[in-house]
Parts: structure tokens; sequence; C-alpha cells
């Protein structure tokens, strides 16, 4: 039997966890403030090309036009299923 993950729970992941905050402290992905603006290396297309907004709490990388929210960013960076990266966050969250 397959787990499912609530819509609260996932909503929780995607919005209560800072996405610099993933993409800096958690993942450890090479990162920079530019022009005022975090960028990231993008795990997709390896540019600089990125930015994040605190506002939504999503990154975009401009270049291969992906966006990213922290599960997405961890499915990215670890190569992890859905369900490996939602695990994972939920045991950062958990931890914290």
């Amino acid at each position: 039997m397959t787990q499912r993950y609530s819509k609260a729970v996932l909503r929780k992941l995607r919005n209560d966890i800072p996405i610099d905050r993933v993409i800096a402290d958690i993942l450890n992905q090479p990162n920079k403030v530019s022009e005022g603006y975090f960028r990231f290396l993008c795990p997709v297309c390896s540019e600089f090309t990125t930015a994040v907004n605190p506002k939504t709490n999503l990154a975009r990388c401009f270049s291969c036009r992906k966006n990213f929210n922290p599960i997405d960013m961890v499915m990215a960076v670890k190569t992890y299923s859905f369900r490996q990266a939602v695990d994972y966050l939920m045991g950062i969250i958990r931890a914290n």
C-alpha cells in the first residue's frame, strides 16, 4: 500500500521551509548574492542565471526555465523521487 501525503503536509513543505534555506543550508548548493538577488547554481543546467522569490517561496532558472519549490529542489539536487524528497524534508522539519 502506498502512503499518501495530506494536502496540508505538502503545503507546509512547499511554503513553510524557506527555499533559500533549502538551497544554501540544507542542500549546500553553490549560491551567492548578486545585484541584491539570492542566486544559486541550477541543478538542471548548472547556470547561475537564477533567482528566488521569497514572497512565493519559489526559485527559477532563467536559462533552462525550470521553476522549483522546496520539494522540486530536493528532487533535482539529490535525484530523489517525489516520495523520497517529501520524506527528506519531513525529516528536516522533525529535526528542528
